[in-house]
């Protein structure tokens, strides 16, 4: 006759719960997982099928018991660290989508918002069409496969301390924006050229009617300049997208 302990059981039923939780808040809040298009209940199938594959890999647990007050800690914790990995690699996109906003902006098309079903909030044209461009760049790279993989990776190792992380978090979100801002200024410098030549224009013609030749010049060399800026876009996305599978391991504790 087999017998089963409450210390088994308990380290049988947290092996999962606790991987399944991180995993879980992971895909909640990761890019393209984390759409509010993406359906709940494949959220949590996706979690529990890899929370299923990686829980044998796993070392063994302190055999806390999960309904307790240490393992309702744990699964705080876990939770927490799913959200903080899956928030560094939202940033990323944050930070594009940000760039399109400050461009469309300065494009004249500040007035052009839409729906954007990944941040479930209305972006301007430009901006939406950076993020779209992101996520196409992101699965090309097999982003969501190496997330996968940085989520085992995770699992490896304690975590850090949730103060610390947050700490890296917000260091890692002021070096994105920056990024971003970077990312912008050519083609930002480029309508301000051109906004400073219509303004001579304006001063020495004065009949010409400035908002009838403005717009339209300042919104072709906005997109003429996208063109030419979207190859050099590419390697830096993916630079970024590193950076930040890189920022998800140090926050987990796996930074080497």
């Amino acid at each position: 006759m087999i017998t089963l302990t409450s210390a088994q059981l308990n380290a049988w039923i947290g092996l999962l719960i606790w991987p399944f939780a991180r995993t879980l808040a992971l895909i909640a809040t990761a890019p393209v997982t984390g759409n509010a298009q993406f359906p709940v209940t494949a959220k949590i199938g996706l979690a529990l099928m890899i929370a299923v594959l990686v829980a044998p890999t796993l070392p063994a647990g302190a055999g806390f018991d999960p309904a307790g007050a240490s393992g309702l800690l744990l699964l705080a914790r876990e939770t927490l660290l799913g959200v903080g990995m899956g928030f560094a690699m939202r940033i990323v996109f944050t930070a594009i989508e940000a760039a399109g906003e400050v461009i469309g902006l300065q494009m004249g098309l500040g007035f052009a918002q839409f729906y954007d079903p990944l941040s479930s909030a209305q972006v301007s044209g430009t901006g939406q069409f950076l993020g779209l461009l992101a996520t196409l760049v992101f699965l090309s790279l097999d982003g969501h496969l190496l997330l996968i993989t940085t989520l085992a990776q995770s699992f490896q190792q304690v975590p850090a301390a949730p103060a610390a992380g947050g700490m890296l978090l917000a260091q890692w979100g002021g070096m994105v924006m920056q990024a971003a801002v970077l990312m912008s200024l050519p083609l930002i410098a480029a309508l301000l050229i051109t906004n400073a030549a219509l303004a001579v224009l304006t001063r020495a013609a004065p009949q010409l009617n400035l908002f009838a030749i403005g717009f339209p010049i300042t919104m072709l060399v906005g997109f003429v300049g996208l063109l030419v800026m979207l190859p050099h876009w590419v390697p830096t996305l993916e630079r970024y997208f590193a950076a930040g599978f890189e920022t998800a391991l140090r926050y987990a504790g796996q930074a080497r």
